[in-house]
């Protein structure tokens, strides 16, 4: 199979490098462990995770001065597609690490930056995103959660869910209510770092989905949970910032990523199925009829690939990319799955067995769709662009911020 450097913009050594070393990871790693998770779906992966924070991977983003890779979004996004390449579930970990890492980089305090980035970049915190509710799904402004004023603290209660690395991460960035629900405005939330072991925090027992084994996404409970004023992430009032610019720069591009590491592996099942399946005088890879459905599946993944590379490329030369990375997760998702349909029918009933890839990868790209928006909203999005007025364009406000992060071999 063609390297993934082939279709990605600037590729320099250093990139090159770092692929190279992302894809012996996988190997080495991540690819073992694959059989140990799906056998083990009540089971939250831990080894793993921290053998990836161990690799410093979850600073992907962090400047160097906090000890991070200063490695940046391109960097990022191969990252997450070689692991998810051999993992679905191990992928998942590794983007959802990223998303809180985005809210302390772009609005904490000097404090919190000197804080907390440098034991995240070394592998020491594990941080999650905590905004998703039951009743209110990915609707930010209606948000039930509360914190109030409590003297010189603030206390949370409330719940959220689907909350990824929920049992594994030592730090949660949760977005609350801080005014009445009826209040107008965007300026009714705000963002809190509440560490795992505050009393009054609940983290329910693991509950297996349908795909992901290994990955958590559970539920808190936050029942009159004391945190101190050093814990607001920014402003108070900053929350709906904060949750929209994080979804953007981070949780879009970590998703695309996710969708194009389990469409890569997808088309390599389907190909090694056809070419290794005997048929008349040769092999169901010969068969044009076959070989159509095949040219339609990489011409979907072409397509991702160039998607998700450059919308990351723009965000890390400063460029206004707000519907690029909107885009990318959009149609990888979307295209991963219409592959991922085709793979299921090339196979017919061989697919079906449990103990073979292809279902745990049709399982798997499925949990791509909902978090950071639904194709719903992705399209919503996208149309505010063309219709009445832009929305706020994330990477081009915090594009001073972004730049940072680019390797001097690959400034232009």
């Amino acid at each position: 199979m063609p390297t993934m450097s082939s279709t990605t913009p600037d590729l320099t050594p250093d990139y090159e490098a770092l692929v190279q070393h992302f894809n012996e990871f996988a190997t080495a790693e991540v690819t073992p462990r694959v059989q140990r998770m799906e056998s083990s779906p009540h089971a939250v992966e831990r080894d793993l995770a921290l053998l990836m924070a161990e690799q410093g991977w979850f600073g992907a983003t962090i400047p160097r001065q906090y000890g991070g890779m200063h490695a940046g979004h391109l960097a990022k996004t191969l990252m997450i597609q070689s692991v998810a390449r051999a993992s679905g579930a191990a992928g998942a970990i590794l983007q959802a690490s990223q998303l809180p890492v985005s809210m302390i980089i772009h609005f904490g305090s000097d404090e919190q930056k000197a804080l907390l980035l440098p034991q995240v970049a070394s592998g020491g915190t594990l941080l999650s995103i905590a905004v998703t509710e039951e009743e209110t799904g990915s609707h930010v402004l209606g948000i039930e959660t509360t914190a109030r004023r409590d003297g010189s603290d603030w206390i949370i209660d409330g719940s959220k869910v689907h909350i990824g690395n929920s049992h594994i991460a030592h730090v949660h960035c949760v977005v609350a209510r801080t005014d009445s629900a009826d209040t107008a405005g965007s300026r009714t939330l705000t963002a809190f770092l509440v560490e795992h072991d505050r009393d009054g925090l609940t983290v329910e027992p693991h509950r297996p989905a349908l795909g992901l084994h290994g990955f958590s996404f559970g539920k808190l409970a936050f029942d009159g949970v004391r945190i101190p004023e050093a814990n607001v992430i920014g402003e108070v009032g900053d929350g709906k910032d904060i949750a929209y610019s994080s979804s953007i720069l981070y949780g879009r591009p970590n998703l695309a990523a996710v969708s194009l590491g389990i469409h890569e592996a997808i088309l390599e099942c389907v190909v090694d199925f056809l070419e290794g399946r005997r048929r008349y005088n040769g092999t169901l890879a010969d068969l044009a009829v076959l070989r159509d459905r095949v040219g339609a599946m990489k011409s979907r993944l072409m397509a991702c690939r160039q998607l998700a590379h450059q919308a990351v490329h723009m965000l890390d030369h400063g460029q206004s990319c707000d519907g690029e990375l909107i885009n990318s997760k959009y149609l990888n998702h979307k295209w991963a799955v219409e592959s991922g349909q085709d793979a299921m029918e090339l196979h017919g009933a061989h697919a079906l067995r449990t103990d073979y890839s292809l279902q745990r990868l049709w399982r798997d790209v499925q949990h791509t769709y909902s978090p950071a928006g639904t194709g719903e909203v992705q399209r919503q999005r996208l149309a505010e662009t063309e219709l009445g007025d832009p929305p706020v364009q994330w990477s081009e406000r915090l594009a001073a911020k972004t730049s940072l992060f680019l390797p001097s071999s690959t400034a232009t």
